[in-house]
């Protein structure tokens, strides 16, 4: 089911219902985890929250790690909160997460209740906020049981600290697990957070989309555009200050192969064909079908954020189209 928005702010966004809540999320949705941090420039990234907020993203997700430093990124968007957005609460979806390392210590990350709750109180503390719409289990612990992370899920909701709850990175068979505790709980998980993009597609491969679609869990694909590869950026290899470039990039150049950029330019034509960019079309593939709520994107200026948004005007393939990405996809690498 797709809503669009009557207000004139939100003429350009498109909004999908998140499983089967009463929750709707905007088809791209705008993540923090990079360029909000402590060492980025303040004014660039209170420029992208007010620019995607005019072309109607409402949902902003974060982590308690994101910056750097860690936990820099709530803090710089708290104060964007207070000065600029707080009019605005009621209109907008904030996530965090809570899972990777944060403090010195046994109970500094994972999945424990003892963290998940006093990560949350941090990142509330951060943000100026009573709480958020979205609290995420940002990655399965391999040694906590999964009924006391699911416990801590409910609790947060059940104090007020979060309306919804959701997973990250989490396996098809770990997930149908997470349903069914949270189910018994009485807080029904309202969506899960995969890397998905149309160079990494193990959320098919794995079965998770089918649980998802099967359980009507909402997700929101992470990486959609595969850390910038699925954009104009690596047509011609690797530039000059790209993520690739440096060695503390989450790209690595071994990623940015020959055939990689050969499938690339491929589906660049496509694309064109389409009259789209490829950054465009790699969101609105993500979007096909409806199984995806929400695609979540990076950003380093504003001009990115107004080329992504544009996905949604055109976010229907055809028979043909879909067979010949696929086509593309499959060729051997």
């Amino acid at each position: 089911m797709t809503y669009i928005a009557s207000e004139t702010r939100y003429d350009s966004m498109v909004y999908n219902r998140t499983g089967r809540s009463g929750l709707f999320l905007p088809a791209i949705s705008l993540g923090l985890w990079h360029n909000f941090g402590g060492v980025d420039a303040f004014e660039n990234g209170r420029a992208m929250l007010h620019r995607a907020f005019d072309l109607g993203i409402t949902h902003f997700d974060l982590a308690n790690n994101y910056g750097p430093p860690p936990g820099s990124a709530e803090e710089m968007f708290g104060k964007i909160l207070q000065t600029d957005f707080k009019p605005y609460r009621d209109e907008l979806i904030i996530s965090t997460k809570a899972g990777y390392h944060m403090w010195d210590g046994p109970y500094g990350e994972w999945g424990s209740k003892k963290y998940l709750i006093a990560s949350l109180d941090q990142s509330l503390k951060r943000m100026g906020l009573d709480y958020v719409d979205i609290f995420y289990s940002h990655r399965p612990d391999p040694d906590t049981p999964l009924e006391e992370t699911m416990a801590a899920l409910d609790l947060v909701v059940r104090q007020g600290k979060a309306l919804y709850v959701g997973i990250s990175s989490y396996s098809a068979e770990q997930t149908k697990e997470a349903i069914r505790i949270l189910t018994d709980l009485g807080t029904p998980l309202l969506i899960h957070q995969p890397s998905y993009s149309m160079l990494n597609r193990w959320i098919e491969e794995d079965g998770l989309q089918d649980v998802l679609e099967k359980e009507q869990v909402g997700s929101i694909a992470f990486c959609p555009l595969q850390q910038g590869l699925l954009t104009n950026k690596y047509m011609k290899g690797i530039p000059p200050q790209s993520r690739a470039a440096k060695e503390t990039g989450a790209l690595g150049a071994n990623q940015v192969t020959e055939d990689v950029i050969r499938k690339v330019q491929s589906l660049h034509e496509v694309a064109a064909c389409r009259g789209q960019t490829l950054a465009q079309m790699a969101l609105a593939w993500v979007l096909r079908n409806g199984k995806v709520t929400s695609a979540l994107i990076g950003a380093s200026k504003v001009s990115q954020i107004e080329d992504n948004v544009r996905a949604v005007a055109n976010l229907k393939f055809s028979k043909d189209e879909l067979e010949e990405i696929e086509s593309i996809l499959a060729e051997e690498t």
